[in-house]
């Protein structure tokens, strides 16, 4: 199945969407989870890593492109040497 490019709007989207979120719930149980952001329905899910939310979708027969987050960060990953 074939999906339409993702764009810096849909970026904005779920990062408006999370935002949304974190203000209507408490997320302290599940610092360091990975959310996975819908843009388009707006639909949230999380797991331990971005893998088990795509299987988590999967399940669900859904397959369309996500926004991660890690719970608590202020980023997914880093990438880079230690110092």
């Amino acid at each position: 199945m074939e999906h339409p490019n993702w764009t810096e709007a849909d970026s904005r989207s779920a990062k408006r969407i999370w935002a949304e979120y974190q203000k209507q719930h408490d997320i302290t149980e599940r610092i360091g989870q990975t959310a996975g952001i819908d843009a388009k329905s707006g639909r949230i899910w999380f797991g331990d890593s971005a893998l088990e939310v795509v299987q988590q979708r999967l399940a669900e027969g859904l397959d369309s492109p996500l926004f991660f987050e890690r719970v608590g960060y202020a980023a997914y990953l880093w990438k880079g040497g230690r110092r």
